[in-house]
């Protein structure tokens, strides 16, 4: 059975959206992640699609959504990247175990920015729902 994984941020536009990606090209359709954003921004962030595009990991369907739109999946998983996100996360049901690993935010730095975050969240973040699901 797929296992669920919400990853929340602030605007999901870069951290979320790198996440959500790497969690769907790593766990081969045995993890199902998804993306939102306590005040979601509308848009992804061009240099979080180009670092994607680079890995061969981008998805047209990727783009910055509102909780709304994902609070009716039942997840396993919820992870925040942020601390507004941390601190401004809903309460979701059936005791869906919540964790936090921040992330700064490449919003507004280079593309390098983007490319260490890209690292980071891949280095850290994987093993991390790597172990919970095993």
């Amino acid at each position: 059975m797929t296992k669920k994984v919400l990853v929340l941020c602030t605007g999901n536009s870069c951290r979320s959206i790198i996440a959500e990606a790497l969690i769907n090209s790593e766990f081969d359709g045995k993890v199902k992640a998804y993306s939102s954003g306590v005040s979601a921004s509308g848009k992804v962030n061009p240099n979080a699609k180009k670092v994607l595009q680079s890995k061969k990991i981008w998805n047209d369907d990727y783009h910055s959504k509102v909780l709304e739109e994902v609070m009716p999946i039942s997840f396993d998983l919820v992870i925040t990247v942020c601390e507004n996100a941390s601190q401004n996360c809903p309460v979701f049901p059936n005791n869906t175990q919540l964790i936090h690993i921040g992330f700064e935010d490449p919003y507004g730095q280079s593309y390098e920015a983007f490319e260490l975050c890209f690292e980071q969240i891949k280095n850290r973040l994987l093993p991390l729902v790597k172990s919970i699901f095993e």
